[in-house]
């Protein structure tokens, strides 16, 4: 003989049970996309400050290059030793190659021929260099939301969740530009876009085993950004960045200090051997 009132109160109990993890799944959720969040504007500070790395101290690197190797093949020419010659042909081997007109120029030629930059440069004539690509605080605040609201981890279908990834990867081409504008235009086109329902045919999963289900998929993709993100601060443009995130430009100023230090030490040394 069954118990209404022992059966009510298992129903209860299972009841708050799947609120409970219910609740785990949305603060499991929140935490995976604001992780994600971070990582994504990491990246980015991380893809802006290697391309302002190369732009503005590429050529500081090249002429060390060039100076050790000049140093090396001075000194085999000075020793005549066979390990000196050895020395000055590895050195020489880590000089890039002078790149051919076409090559130099990539990019820089369009239908009416050189660019004015690229003229400017034959010239001999300062050339502007590229703006600088840093999202605005309005940029970060709008894609911070958008990403919230939109995240594929938040769908609970497949063609849902491919939705979501498609728009986002546009959301992400517009951050990285640091296009407010576009983001604007995204913003109000995902806020006029279709509403989905849940997943058909959930009413006949266990809401638990789904549950758990949720959980666990979300702590695979938890794993998998810790990773990219350990990539990111491993890498050498990652480690330099950390160690000025507020005032990144300052730290290229530091570093081409020491290039040129580096440079001018180099030169002397060179005269030195072949005055």
């Amino acid at each position: 003989m069954t118990n209404p009132e022992a059966e009510q109160a298992e129903d209860q109990a299972a009841e708050r049970a799947t609120q409970r993890l219910e609740q785990a799944v949305r603060a499991a959720e929140q935490a995976l996309i604001e992780f994600e969040i971070a990582v994504e504007t990491f990246r980015v500070e991380v893809d802006n400050f290697s391309r302002l790395h190369h732009q503005r101290l590429g050529p500081m690197y090249s002429r060390l290059d060039e100076l050790d190797a000049q140093i090396a093949e001075a000194v085999a020419a000075r020793s005549g030793d066979p390990e000196d010659v050895r020395r000055a042909q590895e050195a020489r081997g880590l000089v890039l190659p002078m790149p051919g007109v076409e090559e130099l120029f990539h990019g820089w030629i369009d239908s009416d021929g050189l660019s004015p930059e690229a003229s400017a440069m034959l010239n001999g004539q300062p050339v502007q260099p590229p703006s600088r690509v840093r999202p605005s605080e309005a940029a970060r605040r709008i894609y911070r939301e958008l990403v919230r609201k939109a995240h594929p981890d938040l769908a609970r279908d497949d063609d849902e969740q491919r939705r979501r990834s498609e728009f986002i990867v546009r959301v992400n081409e517009a951050y990285t530009l640091g296009d407010a504008a576009a983001l604007e235009a995204l913003a109000a086109e995902w806020e006029t876009g279709p509403v989905t329902a849940a997943a058909a045919g959930e009413e006949d999963t266990d809401p638990s085993e789904m549950l758990y289900a949720r959980l666990e998929w979300l702590a695979e993709r938890k794993e998998l950004l810790a990773a990219a993100a350990a990539e990111l601060e491993a890498s050498a443009i990652g480690a330099m960045l950390r160690m000025a995130p507020e005032d990144p430009d300052a730290l290229l100023d530091e570093i081409a200090e020491q290039l040129l230090a580096q440079v001018a030490e180099r030169e002397a040394r060179l005269a030195e051997l072949v005055g």
